[in-house]
Parts: C-alpha cells; structure tokens; sequence
C-alpha cells in the first residue's frame, strides 16, 4: 500500500473542457487515474463546469473556481492563478489535458489533442486568430513541459513543430480508449435506413460536404436519411450547414439531434446502415473508436490520424470531394458483403483501444515527470 506522502500529488487542469473530446477524455480518466496507488489527484474546474463533471470520484480533491469566463481571461487567469495553487497545494506534476498549461506551474505535462491545422482553412479573421493563438501557445508549451503526451502519431508529428530533438525525447503517444458500453448489437432493420455522423459542429468537421455528398446520394436512394449527433458549438457554421441543408432541399432528409445522452448514441451507432466521419482534420477521432466498437461500417475521410486510427477497417474518401464521399456511400450500401467485412474488422480493430490502458500508461507519464519514485 503506498503511503499519501509518497504519493505523487497530481494538479489536473480541467478549465479547457467545455465539451466533445476533451469532456470524454476527462470523464473517463479521472476515476482510473484516482485509482492508481502512486498518485494523488487534484482537479481544477470552473463553476459552471459541474454539470459536465457531475459527481467526481470521493478519491479526487476538487477545487472549483469561479470568474468570468472569456477566452482571454482564462489564459490570463491559468497563467497567473494556477501557479500559485499548485505551488501551494505542493504539486510535483501539473497535468493539462489540452495543447498549453500554465508555463510556470511544477512538472507541466500536456496533452496535444487539438489540431492547429484546422486554422489554415479558416476564414474568418477572429477564428483565424484564434487558430494562430493556439499554434502559438502549443509551441511554448511543449519547450516549457517535462513531458508531452501527444493523442496519435499524426498529433506528435505536427503539434511539436520541428522544435528541438530534446523536446522530442519527452513526447509519448497514448491514444485514447473507448467505453466499454459501446458495444454491438445483433442486426436491427431501420425503416427507412439513416447514415450516421457525429461530432460537434466545427468547420472542420466538413458537415456542409457531407450534406452535398448525400444530395447525390438521395438521387439514386430516395429514402435514405442523415441523422447528425453533436452540438452546435460554432453558431456561424452551423449557418452554414443549415444553409446547405436548405439549397440542396434536404430539409425532410436531414436531422440535426444535437447533443443526445449516451446509451441513446450506442443505439444510433448499432442501427445505423453507415457511419460517415468525413472531417479534414483530426489528431484522434473519438466518434471513430465508438463506432467501430459498436459494429458499424464505417466511411472515413484518408487524412491526417483517420488512417492511423481506423486502419484498414474502412472505406477511405477524399474529404474534399463530395462526390466521391457519395461514391464510397453508395458502394457499401450496394455491397453487403464489403459492409459486413469492414464491420468485422472495424470491431476487432476496436478492442485495441482501452481507457484503462490510456490510464495506465498516463499515469506512467506523470510519475515519471514528477522525478519522483513511488513506492
């Protein structure tokens, strides 16, 4: 049994998870973390985060703040505040599950998860900054951390921007897991049959594509629907894919769910005739681990970790190109054999993906960045 004081006191940085990925890494983290004997949790949130976090294991200390919430002032506020606490609370690591943390904090570890990429094809000039803002502060962090955990090899690849070979040396790749509830299910006939996509929407998850993809789909399939799971985060995109929506006259053929709770989205996943994950940028793809656990057949865009993750477990289609997102569409749908075969795969694909491995090897990472032997 390890004693508390040879514990390694970890301080996590929860104020960047807001929804999507980073809520999903953290609620499935933070209890396999509290359940490791070497180490000590502390977790940081805000207010208005404790619906997201809901009840938080007796194990973790929370310590919950509370000030106005704008991007600019949470940098400030993480770079200034949170080095203090942690230096009070006498933290050997600081753990930020995000791209940057705060550059004076003890033991910084971050977490590359975030593309910057994404910033490239954007053209809004305020999105645009931002891209450029986080680029910025990713760099600085990875020379300020002792260690780096990077989501997929496509995400250490280009998230430590050429920097020195000694930051490179501290860089470990952990991917993420998926819930063991996603899980199969024997075959259930949908009337009538839906594609399934799923994520928040962002620019790059390339909804506004996809929809001009199932415009040609619906040409030659007439009753096929698109159901789109994840929440309207980015108001002026969703314009824009609604607006899509509205000039190929989809309208009775698209449905947006927004955010749905859990088992609702295993069921979703289980009955869907495809999944369809054509995003132009990625540094893992959580939507892709819990669909492929689930059984579906997946068509997946062949960019940045996409391949990395899925493997040869689905029909890859260039994300910039609808028609040839209908077209990989509608060979899977005319050919059940290949559909099956991919589902196959995809699901023993899956199983090398597991929380308490990404826990595991997370806590090895922040031990060994404490400089700390726990007995």
């Amino acid at each position: 049994m390890t004693e508390q004081h040879d514990k390694v006191r970890v301080f996590v940085n929860a104020l960047h998870a807001k929804s999507g990925g980073g809520v999903t890494y953290l609620r499935n983290m933070l209890p396999r973390l509290a359940s490791d004997e070497r180490l000590d949790i502390h977790l940081l949130i805000h207010e208005d985060q404790r619906a997201i976090f809901g009840s938080i294991a007796p194990s973790i200390t929370a310590h919950k703040m509370n000030f106005k919430q704008t991007f600019w002032r949470r940098i400030l506020w993480e770079q200034a505040r949170i080095p203090l606490l942690a230096r009070k609370l006498e933290v050997d690591v600081t753990f930020s599950p995000a791209n940057f943390g705060p550059l004076l904090a003890p033991g910084l570890v971050i977490l590359l998860r975030n593309a910057v990429e994404v910033g490239r094809t954007e053209n809004r000039f305020f999105k645009r900054l931002y891209w450029i803002a986080l680029a910025a502060m990713t760099a600085v962090s990875v020379v300020f951390s002792r260690r780096v955990i990077a989501v997929s090899e496509y995400a250490g690849q280009t998230l430590t921007f050429g920097l020195s070979k000694s930051s490179k040396n501290k860089l470990a790749v952990i991917h993420h897991g998926v819930d063991p509830a996603f899980t199969p299910a024997p075959p259930q006939p949908t009337d009538p049959p839906f594609l399934l996509a799923v994520g928040d929407l962002y620019v790059q998850k390339n909804f506004d594509t996809l929809i001009e993809a199932f415009a040609y789909v619906t040409r030659s399939i007439p009753r096929l629907r698109l159901k789109i799971a994840g929440r309207p985060v980015d108001s002026g995109y969703r314009r824009q894919v609604e607006a899509t929506v509205q000039r190929f006259g989809l309208a009775e053929w698209v449905e947006f769910l927004g955010e749905i709770p859990r088992d609702e989205l295993i069921s979703l996943y289980q009955r869907c005739r495809l999944f369809v994950f054509p995003s132009t940028v990625e540094t893992f793809g959580q939507p892709l681990a819990e669909a492929m656990a689930s059984g579906a057949t997946i068509v997946s865009s062949q960019t940045t970790a996409m391949p990395e993750i899925v493997g040869d477990a689905a029909l890859f289609c260039d994300p910039t190109k609808p028609w040839d997102i209908a077209g990989k569409i509608k060979t899977l749908i005319a050919d059940e054999t290949m559909s099956r075969e991919l589902a196959d795969k995809a699901l023993k694909r899956s199983h090398t993906f597991s929380w308490d491995e990404t826990a595991r090897r997370t806590a090895d990472v922040l031990v060994a960045a404490s400089n700390k032997t726990a007995r």
